[in-house]
């Protein structure tokens, strides 16, 4: 059965009629969703009862004329954030959809649709919409933009969308390496496809990264971080692990390090505003070179300075100019022959 996309409203959608027209539909084979990994555990007061948890979910929309490699775009917040601009406009689903990826949205244990855990969860409330503007650097303090900032300012309803998409993160050293086994199980069940390009951003690179030393296929082969908050490095380098949190960097043995150095390529990338002497910057350098030490290809792109994207956030690849965003994509896919049909 082949979906054909339909139009929607300008209003509703941030799109001008010009912009639509000059779209090529979207058309689908096929679209779903299912959960994978996870595991089953017995009630210990009942030893008839059992619960299905910790899995993952994986939303795909499939093109009807399919490139060979699969994009699965790993949120750290929701899904939202690769679904539209930050007006509404077109997001990275619907724009890779157009160039004929299969475009898969991941949910991982205990997030967003993956929230049937195996462990008690009680949610408390934290306040974070004042921490969510400097975090996703939309400005330096509350409400004080960039002059240059890639955000539709006047618009306080896109604001309210902004920081409404959120999950809770379970932003945890237990929760990193849950996710990393269950992205794993799905990227190694053949599911996903057998040439995997992971689009990440904030936390979920660091998940990516451990994802890609967990599986024991060749299926992934490429990993793109949009302002990856947390690192992997090898042992023997004088870097000591912190798990007291989600952020990183952890430590692996150096053989397992090193099958990051056989993906096709690796890049991470940041927004503009960003100091160099960031802790999190100066770790995506060192990790950039301590790959390519052992052979791969990985690079750091700094929107602002190496590609004169000014005023991009955290989240660029929802920015206003998101379509230039998209476009370095197109050149890295490309560059690293994984634009094929």
């Amino acid at each position: 059965m082949a979906l054909l996309s339909v139009p929607t409203p300008a209003s509703a959608t941030g799109d001008s009629s010009s912009d639509r027209n000059r779209k090529r539909p979207i058309v689908l084979d096929r679209s779903g969703g299912f959960q994978i990994g996870g595991t089953i555990i017995t009630n210990p007061n009942n030893t008839n009862q059992t619960l299905s948890c910790d899995h993952g979910y994986m939303e795909y929309f499939l093109p009807w004329k399919p490139r060979q490699t699969s994009l699965v775009m790993w949120h750290s917040s929701s899904t939202q954030v690769w679904q539209n601009r930050w007006d509404g406009g077109e997001g990275y689903k619907d724009m890779f959809l157009r160039r004929g990826y299969p475009v898969y949205l991941w949910d991982g244990p205990r997030v967003g649709r993956a929230n049937w855990g195996c462990r008690p969860v009680t949610y408390i409330p934290q306040y974070r919409d004042q921490g969510n503007f400097v975090a996703w650097n939309f400005g330096p303090s509350f409400m004080n933009w960039w002059p240059d900032v890639q955000f539709p300012i006047e618009d306080p309803a896109a604001w309210q969308q902004a920081t409404s998409a959120r999950y809770d993160e379970f932003d945890n050293y237990e929760n990193v390496l849950l996710h990393a086994h269950a992205a794993a199980v799905a990227a190694d069940s053949g599911r996903v496809g057998n040439s995997i390009v992971y689009l990440t951003n904030s936390a979920g690179g660091l998940r990516a990264q451990l994802t890609a030393i967990r599986s024991n296929t060749t299926n992934i082969k490429a990993i793109v971080t949009y302002e990856s908050i947390g690192y992997v490095f090898p042992s023997g380098f004088n870097i000591t692990q912190d798990s007291r949190g989600g952020f990183g960097p952890i430590v692996v043995p150096v053989e397992e390090f090193k099958k990051l150095a056989k993906l096709n390529a690796i890049q991470f990338v940041w927004g503009d505003h960003r100091d160099p002497t960031d802790t999190y910057v100066q770790q995506s350098r060192q990790c950039a070179a301590l790959i390519n030490q052992y052979g791969g290809n990985a690079e750091v792109l700094m929107l602002g300075e190496d590609a004169g994207l000014k005023g991009s956030t955290h989240i660029p690849f929802a920015d206003m100019d998101n379509t230039k965003v998209a476009g370095l994509l197109d050149k890295f896919l490309a560059k690293n022959k994984l634009n094929r049909y």
